[in-house]
């Protein structure tokens, strides 16, 4: 095969030997991904995270009064598992150690019973000690140490219940917080009311420093003046009007409970999840109300049980993807040129058309005339479809040739391009959950010293629905023109876009350039000239492309780091869309092809997911199947999707 490179008229060959070994890369991999399918249709790979996940689950039990032997005795083989022979625990693979998840890891040991006196706990306890004590940890660590009356209530930021009062027009009200950050801030105001206290079988006393806090920032600046917005909500703490308390109470339980899904889970995330049954069981439900039961049994979903050498482990998922994989692996099927009919195809499409989300949502306060027409990332999550996974549904339902059900198909479509233009910023932009989310006043407040709380548009989310909507016929739309404008913009000096859900600026090039194409920009023009460069200047050594999640904090991790089945199929994804024929690509390819295992998949330790850019992060476990099989696919066909060649 013979294609023309778009800097040159110069034709550039590929290695036939290489094209044999990646056709047959492509096949053992698309075997693998088929034979992963649930006979119901859809495709889960795991969502690993770090052990706080494991650590909170075992205090939410040890609160309630519900945790047992055997989970104890394998959540904490699991957190041992993960300690570093320095003592401590990090946010991802390779990660350097963070404070808050060696505390929590180092109490929930405590709870299964670990001396302090091991060496395992003396490291830990070093550490934690040297870097400030628990004086120094996050807030939502000294929340649970305080649930246990390991820290004072009073030396902790107030976000009080009447919150939930405050009109949408007026700043900080719960709807200025990104959706992840409401679910999870309403309980809290009833938690952090309450202030509750059990009693644990030891204290932390060995984690203390004693060391006084840090000097009050001066009150002209933000941080200064939220600390005394914090010091005048004590003070009303100590004597609130009780009726109004009364009552902001009473609303945010039932704002609570009105979120909660069907399987039992709020949001379908661990962090609003939690909270939500402890703010409840505080609140008088108990143990075997509805609510409550519902809640601790769809934990159950959440949880891996695995044999190991040293036992049986127990780890929790903080989420789950099903729609996210499941339509990912059907646009990787098709581009590995598995017939648009395929059986597997059709009972995916089948799926997800029932998994399309129909009734109202956060997302109307700030859209209230959108009629519904979106998808959520997990199996239940009713309350919050997100645009990221709505473009995708729609760039895959759009391969599938349903022998049946084209209809149903065109009529969702049709619903889901009306919510996603609806759902665009004002700024041409789009966010995953709501749209103009960006009230920066959130993330001043002293009680928000961990992740994202607020929803702005992003690269990599815009650039998925203008694809998507291209898809559909939509590149001269007005909706398209502005995000494509906004793309432009959003672009790095340096040529990269910021991945906001994907790790990192290897995510938002590879979401980009594909869909700048898609929408008209020709390879030849300077933003996608820039974004190649940019992208042969960060390949490895090794032909691969790899980058460490510290590049969120830190600007020179930014496309370096070990290179990764994932992170190359994105690079290798936007340099095909670019028309690239280049070296480049034929040594990505063949990073590929060399490190695929027997079985057709991909080693991956490494996270490449982001929950919240600087804080939490994820590995998804068929990232580095199904990217790689996409990219394979690509190569060999030409370059472009199927949409984007017909």
């Amino acid at each position: 095969m013979t294609t023309t490179s778009p800097r040159a008229d110069v034709p550039v060959s590929e290695p036939p030997a290489l094209r044999a070994e990646a056709a047959e890369a492509l096949g053992r991999a698309r075997e693998h991904l088929l034979s992963l399918q649930h006979g119901d249709g859809w495709w889960k790979g795991e969502l690993e995270t770090n052990v706080t996940m494991d650590a909170e689950d075992l205090l939410l039990r040890e609160f309630l009064g519900i945790r047992g032997e055997r989970e104890t005795e394998e959540a904490a083989r699991w957190i041992r598992s993960q300690q570093r022979d320095d003592g401590t625990w990090g946010n991802f693979y390779g990660a350097p150690a963070d404070l808050s998840t060696t505390v929590e890891a180092y109490v929930a040991l405590r709870l299964a019973g670990d001396p302090i006196e091991a060496p395992h706990m003396r490291r830990a306890a070093d550490y934690i000690r040297d870097q400030g004590g628990v004086e120094a940890a996050r807030v939502f660590t000294r929340i649970w140490l305080a649930l246990f009356g390991e820290w004072s209530w009073d030396e902790l930021p107030v976000m009080p219940p009447e919150l939930i009062y405050l009109p949408t027009w007026f700043p900080l009200n719960v709807y200025d917080w990104g959706c992840w950050a409401r679910q999870t801030v309403v309980p809290l105001t009833v938690v952090g009311t309450l202030r509750p206290r059990r009693s644990l079988p030891f204290t932390v006393a060995e984690l203390r420093t004693g060391r006084r806090p840090p000097r009050a920032a001066p009150a002209v600046s933000w941080s200064g003046a939220f600390a005394g917005l914090d010091r005048a909500l004590h003070v009303y703490e100590r004597r609130p009007i009780r009726s109004v308390r009364a009552a902001a109470l009473r609303r945010c339980a039932e704002w609570v409970i009105a979120r909660q899904e069907l399987d039992g889970c709020w949001g379908g995330i661990q962090p609003p999840w939690v909270y939500s049954l402890i703010a409840l069981h505080l609140l008088g439900y108990g143990l075997d109300h509805p609510i409550i039961k519902r809640g601790l049994t769809g934990l159950d979903r959440f949880t891996i049980r695995e044999e190991t050498p040293d036992g049986m482990v127990r780890r929790m998922e903080a989420c789950q993807s099903p729609v996210w994989d499941t339509v990912l692996a059907v646009t990787a099927l098709t581009d590995s040129g598995l017939p648009d009919d395929h059986p597997s195809l059709v009972r995916a499409a089948d799926w997800v058309l029932g998994e399309e989300v129909k009734g109202p949502g956060d997302w109307q306060v700030r859209r209230p005339h959108v009629a519904p027409g979106g998808w959520a990332f997990e199996f239940d999550n009713d309350a919050y479809p997100d645009t990221d996974d709505t473009s995708e549904v729609l760039l895959a339902l759009r391969r599938v040739r349903h022998p049946t059900r084209s209809a149903d198909i065109d009529a969702a479509v049709r619903r889901a391009v009306a919510w996603l233009v609806g759902m665009q910023s004002r700024d041409g932009g789009w966010a995953a959950f709501d749209a103009d989310n960006t009230q920066q006043l959130c993330t001043k407040l002293p009680f928000c010293d961990f992740g994202a709380v607020i929803d702005p548009p992003s690269a990599d989310v815009t650039a998925h629905i203008v694809e998507a909507l291209c898809g559909e016929g939509l590149r001269t739309s007005r909706a398209v023109r502005r995000g494509v404008v906004w793309l432009l913009r959003a672009q790095e000096a340096d040529g990269s876009w910021f991945g906001r859900w994907g790790a990192n600026y290897v995510y938002g090039i590879g979401a980009v350039v594909p869909a700048l194409v898609a929408a008209g920009v020709l390879p030849e023009k300077p933003a996608v000239r820039r974004a190649v460069a940019w992208l042969e200047r960060h390949q490895n050594a090794d032909g691969g492309w790899g980058e460490d999640l510290r590049s969120y904090d830190d600007p020179s991790w930014a496309g370096r780091g070990a290179s990764t089945a994932s992170q190359t199929a994105w690079a290798l994804i936007a340099l095909l869309a670019a028309g690239e024929r280049s070296s480049a690509v034929d040594r990505g390819v063949g990073w590929l092809v060399d490190h695929q295992r027997g079985d057709g998949t991909w080693d991956e330790p490494y996270f490449t997911g982001t929950g919240f850019p600087g804080d939490f992060y994820i590995n998804y476990h068929l990232y580095r199947l199904i990217f790689p099989l996409s990219a394979l696919g690509r190569y060999i066909g030409g370059g472009a999707s199927s949409w984007m060649q017909s």
